[in-house]
């Protein structure tokens, strides 16, 4: 019955092309595909997602003018703006010819109810308003992060941005519990770059047809209520999106996983792994990569860690490593360039998952009831590790610079110390909730229900077809 709700309507949807945006947004298409939506994904040539992955979509480029020194720069934010100026028109074109009526005889054809396009994509907000088409917004991170983003003209007019070393432990009165070192930092060769896009996505987000949430009621019910009243349009937290599709149903992800790591997972004992990754952005000195090193080294617990090409800056991949290490490790580490996490954190031998926490990754070890380490980098990470340690209290923040045996303390101390059990216990008890959400009558179970009936209601205020 569900499979027939959206029958006979088509959708536009839109990522930004970056790997912790385009996971979602696919993820979400294919939670609209379900419920009977015909799928159309429009996107970029940079990062073009693989259409062989996803038969059941219609996949169309668009050109987005990038030559390849743009392409591969490390500074998403001016990346992130480049697409925003050049990819306008291409769009517009784009949505001309999908808009176009069809013969009239041509009884095949899908009415297009609307754009969905990621938050950081805001340009497409004035293009869509050309066409009469409602646009909804996909925001990819979390709720709580998005709480502070909205407050960025504030937090600047009372001085806590710039953020200052001065002041890095003081208290954000307007946003507990965060400290001004918890809030979102982004560096970019424009040093307004960052506030200006933050400022620009919130309001074109104010200004869309509504905001779809990965996330989900029981975990940010505060948050989602200040963005009630701050967004005054309908949200839809109907997270999380990959526990609605089959483990390993289709992969995203722009870097190929090394699936061995998880015979070398099938050998090791219940719970005794430690899983590191950094997520697919995140660069850190050769200094930095020695301590994690070592700290996992003495650590003496398994560890799975992903050492993407590009994590450790100037080298290629594990020239760093001292001689022997890796050897003299016993079969106790596997290093593999990227790892299927999905797979990785619902295996029995994980433990614990040392984490950038990204949006997505945190949310995944929610998720899976894995307790984890936090070591934010930029944007909204930061929001993200301060709610795992200090709100939810499923994991450990390391508090300082990168150093060995800090790194082996907070190893050893969610792995086999008391406050461990702690967490693992808070971290089963939020996983419990996030399956229950998605169950009839569940949270995000209405809220999809919602968004489904809404999404046809929009579209019968249009009569564009495809």
């Amino acid at each position: 019955m569900e499979k027939q709700r959206g029958k006979g309507h088509r959708l536009l949807l839109m990522p930004s092309p970056l790997q912790g945006h385009i996971t979602p947004l696919l993820q979400l298409a294919q939670i609209l595909y379900s419920h009977g939506f015909s799928i159309t994904i429009i996107h970029t040539f940079f990062n073009s997602p693989n259409s062989s992955t996803y038969p059941h979509f219609t996949f169309h480029p668009i050109p987005d003018f990038l030559s390849d020194a743009e392409a591969s720069t490390s500074d998403p934010i001016h990346l992130t703006d480049l697409i925003n100026i050049r990819c306008k028109q291409p769009l517009q074109e784009s949505l001309s010819t999908l808009l176009s009526h069809r013969d009239d005889d041509d009884d095949d054809e899908d009415s297009i109810a609307c754009f969905i396009s990621d938050a950081a994509l805001h340009f497409t907000q004035a293009v869509c308003d050309g066409f009469n088409l409602p646009r909804l917004v996909l925001r990819t991170g979390g709720a709580s992060s998005f709480v502070v983003f909205a407050s960025f003209p504030i937090l600047r007019e009372k001085g806590y941005l710039p953020v200052q070393e001065s002041r890095l432990e003081e208290p954000v009165d307007e946003l507990p519990p965060l400290k001004v070192k918890d809030l979102p930092k982004m560096e970019s060769r424009d040093p307004e770059a960052f506030y200006k896009l933050v400022c620009r996505f919130v309001d074109e987000c104010k200004a869309s047809s509504g905001v779809i949430w990965n996330s989900f009621e029981e975990l940010e019910s505060s948050a989602l209520a200040k963005l009630r009243e701050v967004l005054s349009i309908p949200i839809y937290p109907i997270g999380p999106f990959h526990k609605y599709l089959p483990e390993g149903s289709t992969s995203s992800s722009l870097l190929t996983p090394d699936k061995s790591c998880i015979s070398w997972l099938d050998r090791q004992e219940h719970h005794s792994v430690v899983y590191v990754s950094f997520g697919s952005m995140a660069a850190i000195s050769e200094a930095e990569f020695l301590e994690i090193a070592w700290g996992l080294a003495n650590s003496n617990q398994p560890f799975l860690w992903v050492i993407r090409p590009g994590l450790v800056r100037g080298s290629e991949w594990l020239e760093s490593l001292p001689s022997g290490f890796v050897e003299n490790l016993e079969g106790r580490g596997c290093i593999v360039k990227w790892a299927p996490q999905e797979e990785v954190l619902s295996h029995s031998a994980v433990g614990a998952f040392w984490t950038h926490n990204g949006w997505n990754s945190t949310l995944e070890s929610i998720c899976e009831g894995i307790p984890m380490i936090c070591s934010p980098c930029f944007a909204d990470q930061k929001v993200n590790a301060k709610y795992v340690s200090d709100v939810w209290r499923v994991g450990v923040q390391l508090q300082n610079k990168l150093e060995r045996g800090e790194i082996e303390r907070t190893i050893r101390k969610l792995m086999v110390g008391n406050e461990g059990d702690e967490i693992r216990h808070n971290t089963l008890h939020l996983k419990e909730k996030a399956n229950l959400c998605l169950k009839l009558g569940g949270s995000s179970y209405c809220f999809l229900d919602s968004l489904v009936s809404d999404i046809l209601s929009l579209e019968s205020s249009t009569s564009r077809s495809l």
